[in-house]
């Protein structure tokens, strides 16, 4: 199986790591090697079969986060997601302008969603207990 998209873990979240997005050498801004990353910064709510549509939609709802992190602050796990999508939402351009992050960021919440709705890769979407 061809994994597009790696999954990492910090010490307090998973992270996305896109591939296509990685410095190895380091550039003029950041003298370390890093990645760009996208993650969930606040995770959705427990829903029961009790609830109604109206608040299932409310608890479902995501909060990504996208950042640039050192390959030393990462580690690296055998598992993987398949959203090719984000690879076009996060660029390095993305983190110029403030208006480019937001947009970024709400194209990732999207494609969170419609993952969480489809009740694909569960595990992505649970807050991590040391």
């Amino acid at each position: 199986m061809l994994v597009s998209v790696f999954v990492s873990f910090s010490f307090s979240r998973f992270l996305f790591d896109c591939p296509p997005l990685h410095v190895d050498e380091g550039s003029k801004e950041r003298g370390y090697g890093h990645a760009i990353v996208a993650g969930v910064e606040r995770y959705p709510l427990k829903i029961t079969k009790n609830m109604g549509k109206k608040r299932v939609a409310k608890r479902s709802k995501v909060k990504p986060f996208i950042k640039i992190v050192n390959y030393n602050h990462m580690m690296p796990t055998r598992y993987g997601l398949e959203l090719e999508s984000l690879k076009s939402a996060v660029t390095l351009d993305s983190f110029k302008e403030p208006s480019q992050r937001e947009e970024a960021k709400k194209a990732i919440k999207k494609l969170f969603e419609e993952r969480y709705n489809s009740g694909k890769n569960k595990w992505f979407f649970t807050k991590l207990r040391f």
